[in-house]
């Protein structure tokens, strides 16, 4: 990945009002979204209250390349036109609240390790291995452990999962399959993954 692409990630935050810290706001209202709906740009972001979304951009022939995947807490905003926030699932948020400088800050180390991380993962040469590594890295973030394992509720396509690793959609249903064939991964009808034997999976960069 182009190091081009981490700049908008800096101006993202950059770009905030931060003249408005410390000062009275308004309270806050809510917004609701519907699942793969775009995020509209806000003066300091978004915090997601409640479902996933993913930040992502395109590269000039079109190509997306996803810069990170966000759930409850995070903050995210939107700098470029050519950077999005997709809603992978229904998402409310509230226009962020970005107490000072040091906030900022904190809020786009984060952005850029989740970007470095995801770079890694899929410099990965074989899929399946990077498959692995990217399962484990999302059940990590946003798993929820029940006695059969980790269950992952992002509800990511087919497609999401092979923009996220820079492969194609048919490559990684092939992939999920074997990994289902083998006991480790239980899917769902509602694009759930319930991934068997955690310590398996378990993985930090």
């Amino acid at each position: 990945m182009s190091t081009s692409l981490l700049r908008p990630l800096l101006s993202t935050f950059h770009s905030q009002n931060v003249s408005t810290f410390g000062t009275a706001q308004a309270e806050p209202q809510s917004k609701k979204f519907a699942a793969r709906s775009l995020l509209p740009a806000a003066p300091t972001g978004w915090q997601i209250q409640t479902g996933f979304v993913r930040t992502l951009s395109y590269l000039e022939d079109g190509t997306t390349v996803p810069l990170g995947v966000w759930g409850t807490g995070d903050i995210v905003g939107v700098s470029r036109s050519n950077q999005h926030i997709e809603c992978l699932t229904t998402v409310e948020v509230l226009p962020a609240a970005i107490a000072d400088a040091k906030q900022l800050n904190d809020i786009l180390a984060a952005h850029l390790q989740q970007t470095e991380e995801l770079m890694i993962i899929r410099s990965i040469r074989r899929i399946e291995p990077a498959l692995i590594k990217l399962l484990g890295w999302l059940a990590n973030r946003f798993g929820r452990t029940i006695d059969r394992g980790q269950l992952l509720e992002l509800r990511l396509t087919h497609q999401d999962i092979a923009e996220l690793l820079g492969a194609t959609r048919v490559t990684i249903t092939r992939c999920l399959q074997q990994l289902e064939a083998q006991g480790l991964i239980e899917r769902s009808s509602v694009r759930q993954i319930l991934l068997h034997e955690w310590e398996t999976w378990h993985y930090e960069i």
